[in-house]
């Protein structure tokens, strides 16, 4: 019998039950960045959060169809060019390829779909065409906005007050409003702005949220399974996705509203604008990638997670313990599947109820603590059900043979180490670890003598 998955809706505050529109299959829709820069460790977690979703379901026997858009017509995109002198267009596939460059190094596979909002402008029209002609927006000045009020139901996401729901919006646009809480579906193109688009209304471009709805429709249809991106976007942007594609189109967009929470550095958002991030390249050549997928597998996808070089620090001790009980497994033998195969439905198990990555992961370590047990006791484990639960948490990759050739720069600073060490020159020895750790090996100390190992 198939396991029960329940996740958190947004839009209903409540667990439930996942029901796919399509019995046996699943579609996804997260929401990606806006490329006008190098994405941070903020950036990825959904892209992580929603790529690890992926691979639970397929485990669970679905065939899931996941799609991630890449924003790449929005001011932002238009301000940075300006700044840095270059056409908004090639900004943003620089980007945009930057993008995919960086989130590739993190070893999770692709999505199956990555739309591009400009490669989409036909549908967005569209859509725009079907919310004018129904009454629910009007044209003012060039621009389209959406009519709030002809949608009782707006606010039903964020379950905010009408009036507090400004759009922030420009002082220009406020006057061409009929209403503060209207947003724009489609700008007129103003000066400064070098790339834009014939439509019905004149020469311009998509505002922001009408984008998705457009992008998620083409792809995935309406009433998809499960709608994801940041808890920042419940308001304005998912809110306004729902009120626009049920508006249009007599049907909801989505079933499941699922929201992560923030990356925090000193407890505030990771974000471009407040200056406060931690570039995902720069933290992947630092850490290595199974140190960070580990640290995003460590909190509940709902809870914000804090970002620190501690937290790093921890991640890469945990990603250490599993290679180490990897090492001692003998290739080609079974674990014991009757004593410990309940350890990985717990592991599974966790992962249904909301999708709990950071229960399975103490479930993962439970296992491996009983597994080392039992190699202490003399008996003969292979990984066994071991893969499944690293393939879950994107971390199969420890479960493969290490290259552990040592190169002679290495030998050579292990060796000054070493000296240094018999010389009382703690500092030189400090040194030498640390060029060796800049080299990717770490120093442990055994009763053989020193030896160099691979660093996650």
């Amino acid at each position: 019998m198939p396991r029960a998955i329940r996740i958190h809706d947004t839009l209903t505050g409540e667990l439930r039950d996942l029901e796919p529109r399509d019995p046996g299959r699943i579609g996804i829709y997260a929401c990606g960045p806006t490329v006008y820069g190098p994405v941070h460790v903020g950036n990825a977690r959904p892209y992580v959060v929603f790529s690890l979703l992926k691979r639970f379901l397929e485990h669970e026997g679905y065939e899931v169809t996941f799609v991630a858009n890449i924003t790449d017509v929005n001011d932002k995109i238009y301000d940075a060019a300006r700044d840095a002198g270059v056409p908004s267009e090639e900004l943003a596939r620089d980007m945009a390829d930057l993008y995919v460059r960086h989130t590739d190094a993190l070893g999770l596979g692709r999505p199956d779909h990555e739309p591009k909002a400009s490669e989409t402008v036909d549908a967005i029209i569209d859509l725009i065409g079907a919310l004018v002609d129904g009454g629910h927006a009007y044209a003012a000045g060039g621009d389209v906005y959406f009519r709030v009020r002809s949608f009782p139901q707006y606010g039903k996401l964020s379950n905010r007050p009408l009036e507090e729901m400004r759009q922030g919006e420009d002082e220009a646009d406020e006057a061409l409003k009929e209403s503060p809480q209207d947003f724009a579906l489609w700008k007129a193109h103003k000066e400064g702005e070098d790339t834009s688009w014939e439509s019905p209304w004149g020469r311009g471009r998509p505002g922001w949220h009408i984008e998705c709805s457009a992008m998620a429709e083409l792809i995935l249809g309406l009433d998809f399974d499960i709608h994801g991106g940041g808890s920042d976007l419940v308001f304005p942007h998912h809110e306004n996705e729902i009120a626009q594609t049920e508006a249009g189109r007599g049907q909801p967009l989505a079933r499941l509203w699922m929201h992560n929470g923030m990356v925090e550095l000193d407890e505030e958002k990771m974000s471009k604008s407040l200056g406060n991030i931690r570039s995902l390249a720069g933290a992947i050549e630092a850490r290595g990638r199974d140190a960070l997928v580990m640290y995003f597998a460590g909190g509940h996808y709902r809870q914000p997670l804090a970002f620190s070089e501690e937290a790093l620090d921890e991640a890469a001790r945990s990603v250490e313990r599993v290679r180490d009980f990897v090492r001692r497994l003998t290739p080609g033998e079974e674990a014991a599947p009757a004593e410990m195969d309940e350890y990985v439905d717990r592991f599974f198990g966790a992962l249904a109820d909301d999708f709990n990555t950071a229960a399975a992961r103490a479930v993962l370590f439970e296992w491996i603590s009983e597994g080392n047990r039992r190699l202490d006791a003399g008996e003969r484990l292979g990984a066994g059900r071991l893969e499944e639960m690293l393939y879950a948490l994107g971390l199969e990759h420890l479960l493969e043979p290490e290259d552990e050739t040592v190169d002679p720069e290495a030998e050579r600073l292990l060796r000054e180490r070493e000296e240094a060490r018999a010389a009382r020159d703690f500092a030189t020895a400090d040194a030498r670890r640390d060029e060796l750790a800049a080299l990717g090996w770490e120093v442990r100390d055994t009763p053989q003598g020193p030896q160099l190992v691979r660093r996650g």
